[in-house]
């Protein structure tokens, strides 16, 4: 049997193409990771920034062992997931429940943080865009939700191009950042450092968390597997390495140039600005990189696209959310999960009118969450499976898990007043509709008796009843499938007016099609209720009832809205209304 599109192997991610579709985002967080750390040691005065350089070898030794643990997570669990499938097997429901909810917020995070901070570095390049800085992220955001339903392999190609020219050019600013001796131009206006903190293990501390920033996006690849082509666990752990192997030297090799040019938090530009026109000078070299950061910045709420459809298909297999969002579509899409993820980060953009600094506090807590558990489990997996050298790995694990609460404690308490109340409350409601949805699915599943053997089935007299407005070739067509498959057929018609029905009832006759016609007049000039009140008369006798509604297709979608809907509105009623079996017959046209 020939495979449909999105079956076979070119519409799943080789490892460069799952780099591209599914680590924009850790790829691009060096343009604003550094940069929050930097913020935070400057409360301390200039003389504290030197510390960044340290912090970013800390950092990067964090990203190692995460990106080691998500290794060892897509080989336990192929079937994508990362935290959440963790969580799930081995520390039990509610922590599932929380890793799903925090990778949630996060994801919505990722692409509204993204598209926000894309836009504002395009505006730095174009000032006239500064007024329409929301219009830009929500053009953004429908080019992505475009292009994603279209299937996940086409984005990754796309973003291919991006990502290398990005790499190269933050590569390019490093080396030639380091190799000067003095910077080669000096852009953005001197901001004043007051001191309002003392260097301090609190001051690393949140330093660290706000460097951790950077660190974002390193799980998606664990929750996006089932993108990747056969084997997909090998080329998911050979993208994952390639990630580390990029992410970890551009912030290291950053700090080293921050600390180099002696580069300070300054008005109007972002640090990486800084380092860039310290590398290039301010001339084109400088305004290509500011618009690939821009670009790649936006580019990098892919990430989201490719993982949290994929995690809330795994949520809808475990009945913690509707089971539509397990969908697919000929193409390997999860369209429900696409569309979900664009409205929610539309909404967020909307709510604080795409102000980066507005959704930063919110960004990294989730993420972080998501972290810690996925450690914690692997560590309780080891403890409990015991294979060869698992101790080495167990250790590897919880030392990972010890760092990334700490980073998740921090930000909840340094930025709650900053806005990260807000993930508070919604990661314990998303937790709540999770568990809300799989009662639901208990008690209809009990209901239905799933899992049990039910009686055996007893036929009985069944009535077909067909609306009929008028003789005509849907009319032959209704009536030719009743007769196929029930024992009795009735045609029922209303009519408006006596004169009418008495020349429908003589053409009926004339045509004598062996069906028996029911002519109901309706004084209140209505066509729904008639029918309603003859079938719930029919359900009286205790027959099986179904209604069969024709309903004529066209060839073009677009002439449909020209077709009476008058069907549409019968089913929808007889649905809500009654417990009779209703059908609808498509009649296709074949004429244009």
């Amino acid at each position: 049997m020939p495979l449909r599109h999105g079956e076979g192997r070119k519409d799943h991610l080789t490892s460069f193409g799952g780099l591209a579709a599914l680590s924009l985002d850790a790829l691009s967080s060096v343009a604003y990771g550094p940069e929050a750390m930097l913020l935070v040691l400057a409360a301390a005065g200039s003389s504290a920034l030197h510390l960044s350089l340290p912090i970013a070898v800390a950092i990067a030794a964090l990203l190692a062992v995460l990106v080691f643990s998500y290794c060892q997570v897509i080989a336990v669990h192929p079937d994508g997931g990362g935290a959440y499938a963790v969580g799930k097997q081995d520390l039990g429901a509610t922590v599932s429940l929380l890793a799903g909810a925090s990778l949630v917020v996060d994801y919505v995070l990722t692409v509204a943080v993204s598209l926000a901070a894309g836009a504002a570095s395009l505006a730095s390049a174009f000032p006239v865009l500064a007024p329409h800085l929301l219009e830009v992220c929500l053009a953004g955001l429908i080019l992505l939700t475009v292009v994603n339903l279209w299937g996940i392999a086409e984005s990754a190609r796309i973003l291919m191009l991006p990502m290398v020219v990005f790499v190269c050019a933050i590569l390019g600013v490093i080396v030639v950042g380091i190799v000067r001796s003095h910077p080669a131009a000096v852009v953005g206006t001197a901001a004043p450092m007051p001191v309002s903190e003392t260097v301090g293990v609190l001051l690393i501390l949140k330093a660290f968390a706000a460097g951790c920033s950077a660190l974002t996006g390193v799980e998606a690849i664990a929750n996006g597997v089932p993108s990747f082509r056969e084997p997909r666990a090998k080329l998911a752990q050979r993208t994952e390495l390639m990630l580390g192997a990029l992410l970890g030297p551009m912030l290291v090799g950053l700090a080293v140039v921050v600390v180099h040019q002696h580069i300070a938090p300054r008005t109007g530009v972002t640090v990486l600005a800084q380092a860039t026109a310290g590398a290039f000078g301010g001339g084109w070299a400088y305004s290509a990189t500011n618009i690939v950061v821009a670009l790649v910045l936006a580019l990098a709420a892919n990430t989201s696209f490719g993982g949290l459809p994929v995690l809330m298909s795994l949520l809808a297999k475990d009945h913690r959310l509707p089971h539509l969002f397990a969908l697919r579509a000929e193409r390997p899409v999860y369209r429900f999960g696409v569309v979900v993820l664009a409205s929610l980060a539309a909404i967020l953009l909307i709510a604080v009118d795409a102000a980066t600094d507005r959704l930063i506090p919110l960004y990294a807590i989730g993420v972080f969450i998501g972290f810690t558990i996925s450690q914690a489990g692997l560590l309780r997996h080891w403890y409990r499976q015991r294979p060869s050298s698992w101790l080495p790995r167990a250790v590897l694990n919880g030392t990972g898990a010890v760092l990334t609460a700490t980073a998740a404690l921090v930000f909840v308490g340094t930025k709650f007043t900053e806005g990260a109340w807000l993930v508070v409350i919604a990661v314990p409601a998303l937790m709540l509709l999770f568990s809300r949805v799989q009662s639901y699915y208990r008690v209809v599943g009990n209901e239905l008796g799933l899992g049990t053997t039910p009686d055996r089935p007893n036929g009985g007299r069944s009535l077909v009843i067909v609306p009929v407005g008028q003789i005509s070739r849907l009319t032959e067509y209704a009536l030719t499938a009743a007769l196929s498959f029930g024992d009795e057929v009735v045609a029922v018609s209303i009519h408006l007016d006596p004169e009418y029905s008495e020349r429908f009832r003589a053409a009926w006759e004339e045509w004598n099609p062996g069906v028996r016609l029911e002519v109901v007049e309706s004084p209140h000039r209505s066509l729904i209720h008639p029918i309603l009140d003859y079938v719930r008369q029919a359900q009286c006798d205790g027959r099986q009832i179904a209604v069969l509604i024709p309903e004529v297709e066209p060839r073009r979608r677009r002439y449909r809205i020209l077709q009476n809907q008058r069907g549409l509105l019968l089913a929808t009623v007889l649905r809500a209304r009654t417990d009779v079996l209703v059908c609808t017959l498509p009649y296709r046209l074949t004429s244009r």
